[in-house]
């Protein structure tokens, strides 16, 4: 048998594999997902793509200041637009769907700052216009220049199994302080969370890390 009919006897193989791979990579590891929106400015730009780590969900191990991604918890977004789209690029969608390069569509995907945890107290505001939580004064580096900490002023504390979460560009971020009056009061269900945002992937001039910064240590 020529080399040459043995590569082409493997090649459909390799692509098996290969997907395999990748579908496995994006059920346990890792999932990439556009930033549609100013929300979280200037942490996350619009049309940043972002890696995020699935592990931490996976782990239970969803800690304060992360930044993550989470299906909508309660008609939080409105319906996507459905579109009269070319079959052929329709196609390539669903496999990108499919290896984990795109999110379905069908599912609704949010991506904010913890800003609390299980049996946190969060409060805004205090005199000089800072949140609290626990009793402790929150820092907020990461705050969109200009922006306060929230106009809006609440007392809430989380149950178990949920998570508080705003956006660090707070005049543009409908967050949990806009969906009190929702089934979950406003607090995001853990078992919602698809994982941790990491890093920025593209586009070039913006790739990096994205930090975890607890407003209270």
């Amino acid at each position: 048998m020529s080399r040459k009919g043995s590569v082409l006897r493997e090649f459909p193989i390799l692509v098996i594999v290969a997907l395999a791979v990748s579908l496995l990579i994006k059920t346990l590891i890792v999932q990439f997902f556009f930033i549609p929106s100013g929300s979280m400015e200037n942490t996350l730009q619009i049309q940043d793509r972002v890696a995020v780590n699935k592990i931490p969900f996976i782990a239970k191990n969803i800690n304060r200041g992360d930044v993550v991604v989470f299906r909508d918890p309660s008609n939080w977004l409105p319906e996507p637009y459905v579109g009269n789209e070319n079959k052929i690029v329709a196609k390539v969608k669903d496999a990108l769907v499919l290896v984990g390069v795109l999110p379905n569509p069908a599912k609704q995907y949010l991506v904010k700052r913890v800003i609390g945890v299980a049996g946190d107290e969060v409060i805004c505001c205090t005199k000089s216009g800072k949140l609290t939580v626990n009793g402790k004064v929150a820092d907020e580096p990461y705050i969109f220049a200009g922006n306060k900490p929230s106009e809006m002023k609440f007392n809430v504390t989380v149950p178990e199994g949920k998570i508080w979460v705003m956006g660090d560009h707070r005049s543009a971020s409908a967050d949990s302080r806009y969906h009190q009056d929702d089934v979950n009061n406003g607090f995001v269900p853990v078992s919602k969370i698809t994982g941790r945002a990491y890093a920025i992937i593209w586009p070039l001039k913006n790739i990096g890390i994205i930090s975890s910064q607890d407003p209270i240590k």
